[in-house]
């Protein structure tokens, strides 16, 4: 963790951000080391949130939650893995679901359905491949969800790779403990 970045605490945010993030700071009782960093730039932040939030009304939480476990854990970000395990358990998802979002069943075995394994190979495929050579997997996602939801995924491929490049890049330490405990 970077010393040379100073941690903003939720009083010192701008206006605007104490706003856009007090119901969140009120919920989880602390404001996350990833806002208190990346606060610094306000606008961007709040643009950041705001794409975080629109994203939620445009998937499924089982798509959201697919793409954000399946490549925090790839991307060792596990700031927002051990995160993105409690609000999917929160939402209802199994732990075998949970499990599957990070490390896809082989086949057709598994807890997910057709849609879901074909959100989770594209994200995947994106992600490993820099969005090259997925024309399959482009074209299968299309197929199950239509463009308007894969259009969607792509931004959240973008929110969650970015999300991890920080995070890592900051060494930020996750906030709360994996569901599985030292198994992730």
């Amino acid at each position: 963790m970077s010393a040379d970045i100073p941690r903003l605490e939720f009083e010192q945010l701008t206006p605007a951000l104490q706003e856009v993030f007090r119901a969140r700071v009120e919920r989880l009782g602390y404001l996350g080391e990833f806002f208190k960093v990346m606060s610094h730039a306000p606008e961007t932040m709040g643009g950041f949130h705001t794409i975080t939030e629109s994203l939620k009304q445009a998937l499924p939480d089982n798509f959201t939650e697919i793409v954000s476990l399946a490549l925090s854990s790839r991307l060792a970000n596990r700031y927002e893995q051990y995160q993105n395990e409690r609000l999917s358990r929160r939402l209802g998802f199994s732990d075998d679901w949970i499990r599957e979002a990070m490390t896809p069943a082989q086949g057709d075995g598994g807890v997910f359905g057709a849609e879901e394994r074909a959100v989770q190979a594209f994200a995947i495929a994106v992600m490993e491949g820099s969005g090259r050579g997925v024309e399959a997997q482009l074209d299968a996602v299309i197929a199950a969800i239509g463009p308007e939801q894969t259009v969607a995924v792509m931004w959240l491929i973008g929110r969650t790779v970015t999300h991890a490049m920080i995070s890592n890049t900051l060494k930020l330490e996750p906030p709360v403990a994996s569901i599985f405990g030292a198994e992730t």
